[in-house]
């Protein structure tokens, strides 16, 4: 039997609209908010804009919008504006809202998380690569979504929590570090708007294939690949995807491949993955994106077991979320966290430096 409890749960599941088989693509910190624009029809009548709203917007209610009013969400005419505004003809309203939630049922499982910081408001986790984010394709229990139900289902009722837990962003199954999630309305609406506005920092470690020469930036249009709708590929033309930008740091030269650190100024499906293969630094070990085949070296059977050796200890592609910051939906100040590589990255990172050094030496 569902308890009343469980009707909180859907709303751990947010998604960007997408088509059917959003589930096929595992999500890189995919932002999981909607863009609203509408403008007023020429014989509107002079009503609140919240009433206004709601009439228009489906899955909605008046705290949702009164919330986004609230956290400078909705703007008229490019302005923000108060509650109290009274709409008028070719208003052009334009507002940012947490994704609808996914009518689906989800059920808790007491799985460990690493957790770095709670409060009433807001929870960050440490994700584990190898943990999927969020109930899906193939992948209905052991994940993280189920982790958070259970762990918020054992917290006390707090004044002002209205118990609906969201994710208002996501990383991929095998990409470890840092994820946000909102523990109120107020707070996945404060937070969505910082996900939009591109001021939430966001640093991720990735070992690429090839020697960088000097730092960059990866722009323009990502979107699915035309032949496999697994993987993400770039376009000139915006008709093919959504603008995306990725600025890239060296931190190590290790020969043939790199560490770098990559800061998202968007947030799109596999944007680091796909940014870095086009151009012509697959992440290490990367399946989907060409990564787990030896890019770079020598044809020695000596580095061809060297380089086994290292996909067998990071069987996934070297990628983890490091830095989050964000301002805090209530105390509005900054906060800032970091976590180190997990163990698998550690590994391969010091077999590449003796390497490395062997050939110097």
């Amino acid at each position: 039997m569902v308890t009343p409890m469980l009707k909180i749960l859907p709303y751990l599941l947010y998604f960007c609209i997408m088509s059917e088989d959003v589930d096929l693509i595992e999500q890189e910190d995919q932002e999981l908010f909607e863009h609203i624009r509408i403008v007023a029809e020429k014989g509107v009548t002079l009503v609140r804009i919240d009433k206004f709203l709601m009439n228009r917007i489906e899955n909605t209610s008046r705290n949702r919008v009164q919330n986004a009013i609230d956290a400078g969400s909705v703007r008229v005419n490019d302005k923000p504006i108060k509650a109290s505004y009274k709409v008028k003809p070719f208003d052009v309203i334009t507002m940012v809202l947490p994704d609808p939630p996914r009518d689906t049922e989800v059920y808790p499982e007491n799985i460990p998380l690493d957790i770095i910081y709670e409060d009433d408001d807001v929870l960050l986790v440490n994700k584990q690569a190898g943990m999927v984010v969020h109930p899906g394709f193939n992948n209905y229990t052991g994940t993280l979504v189920n982790a958070l139900t259970y762990h918020l289902n054992q917290l006390p009722t707090l004044p002002g929590n209205t118990g609906r837990p969201g994710l208002v962003h996501r990383i991929d199954k095998d990409t470890s570090g840092l994820l946000i999630i909102a523990k109120n309305e107020w707070a996945m609406t404060y937070l969505a708007k910082q996900f939009f506005d591109h001021t939430i920092n966001r640093r991720y470690i990735a070992l690429v294939w090839g020697d960088i020469a000097e730092d960059g930036t990866v722009s323009g249009y990502i979107g699915r690949d035309l032949k496999d709708r697994r993987i993400m590929s770039m376009y000139d033309d915006p008709e093919k995807g959504k603008w995306s930008v990725t600025h890239y740091k060296v931190l190590e030269r290790m020969g043939y491949v790199t560490l770098i650190e990559c800061q998202l100024e968007t947030g799109r499906t596999h944007q680091i993955r796909a940014h870095m293969k086009s151009i012509g630094h697959p992440l290490f070990s990367d399946s989907s994106y060409g990564g787990d085949k030896i890019l770079k070296g020598t044809s020695f059977s000596k580095y061809k077991q060297f380089i086994d050796n290292c996909f067998a200890i990071l069987p996934r592609q070297a990628l983890h979320a490091r830095l989050l910051g964000f301002q805090h939906p209530v105390t509005k100040k900054q906060m800032d966290f970091e976590v180190a590589m997990p163990q698998d990255m550690q590994q391969v990172l010091e077999k590449w430096r003796a390497y490395a050094a062997q050939i110097k030496g």
